[in-house]
């Protein structure tokens, strides 16, 4: 597990600050008609409630229970929209600088209901313990593995999840950027052992670094640790990040080069913008999108794809073809250009095993002497 490495933030459930039931709640919003039915439902349950413009102050016996139920009818009866406009602090510290910045910290209803468990299981990130699994990258011309790519999975309870579940939760709890760098250091240090000089590829989401030299410093103490080259990373990210805050991402990509490690987009053919996003990331690697190669023979796909390959050669970057899953998309891709393939037809991702370890001898060895 990655619990190590990564500082002891993984499986443990304190990581990911669960609320504890909580007695008393302010709820605030600028959006005039929510608080008055917010109010009407929190005194039918039996909480006490004092109301201003803009703020709710909710009062429950120490237990906590109605103010639970309140939670519950309020992901209900809420829109999303109206989740995601409202700020609240539990148990709220008393007059002062403490109070004054929960208030400028509190999260949404939105993001409160997520980790209280109310409208995700948030178990699954909560009691995980967090691993990588791999799958092969191979050059179309000879069929050799060359790289790999770490794809993040869970163990609840002895139940596997998924990357997309967990990432999924951690999105809806504002937990995300954690997760992603549990992410980015549990793909470099599981592939320490048995890596040797292939390039290990490692996924990222921009939104989820704020300042790189920041975010980043912890994932480049892991590569430092471990001894993997820094040309052997590739890190990244789907185009429909990319486009989401394009300076941003370029600010991020800058840094991953100034420490030696390559970048990588992915999916790209998905978007209508993917030429122009190619011009202005250049990235080292491209890979094809995966709906678009399994649409193969088909014109319209060719069209893009081969638009996205030659665009990509031109820039320097290397071509990487997903979701071969047949000898004849293998033929397909390479046809188009592409440098290497990935997909079932080469390998599924799979857990590496550890190394068997020689077991250390029952016997002491003896010294000239006779002793040991």
């Amino acid at each position: 597990m990655v619990g190590i490495l990564c500082g002891g933030i993984c499986g443990c459930r304190s990581n990911w600050e669960v609320p504890d039931q909580a007695s008393h709640a302010l709820i605030a919003t600028s959006i005039g008609h929510v608080l008055p039915a917010i109010a009407r439902t929190a005194t039918a349950l039996g909480l006490t409630v004092f109301s201003s413009p803009q703020l709710l102050d909710i009062v429950d016996d120490p237990d906590g229970r109605r103010l639970a139920r309140l939670f519950q009818r309020l992901a209900r009866d809420l829109t999303a929209a109206e989740t995601e406009a409202l700020r609240v602090v539990t148990d709220p510290p008393a007059e002062g600088a403490a109070l004054t910045a929960r208030l400028l910290t509190a999260p949404t209803l939105a993001v409160e209901l997520a980790r209280r468990g109310v409208t995700v299981e948030v178990g699954v990130l909560a009691e995980a313990e967090f691993w990588s699994a791999y799958q092969p990258i191979v050059s179309l011309a000879d069929r050799s593995v060359v790289a790999h790519e770490a794809l993040l999975r869970g163990v609840v309870d002895g139940r596997e999840v998924g990357g997309g579940d967990l990432f999924f939760v951690a999105e809806q709890a504002g937990w995300l950027h954690r997760l992603d760098r549990i992410g980015r250091e549990s793909a470099i240090a599981g592939a320490v052992p048995w890596l040797g000089e292939d390039d290990l590829f490692v996924n990222f989401n921009p939104t989820s670094i704020y300042r790189p030299q920041v975010c980043l410093a912890s994932t480049e103490r892991v590569v430092h640790d471990t001894g993997i080259p820094p040309t052997q990373l590739v890190f990244e990210v789907v185009e429909s990040h990319a486009i989401a805050d394009r300076g941003h991402l370029v600010s991020i990509l800058e840094h991953y080069r100034t420490l030696g490690w390559r970048v990588a987009l992915d999916d790209v053919g998905a978007g209508w913008s993917s030429l122009s996003l190619l011009a202005a990331v250049r990235p080292d690697v491209v890979k094809l999108d995966k709906a678009l190669v399994q649409e193969l023979p088909d014109d319209g796909a060719r069209t893009v794809l081969r638009a996205v390959t030659d665009l990509a050669h031109q820039l320097g970057a290397v071509v990487v073809a997903e979701g071969i899953e047949t000898e004849r998309l293998a033929d397909e891709v390479t046809a188009l250009g592409a440098d290497m393939g990935q997909g079932w037809l080469f390998g599924r991702p799979v857990r590496p095993t550890p190394p068997v370890e020689e077991p250390e001898s029952r016997w002491q060895p003896v010294t000239a002497a006779g002793t040991p």
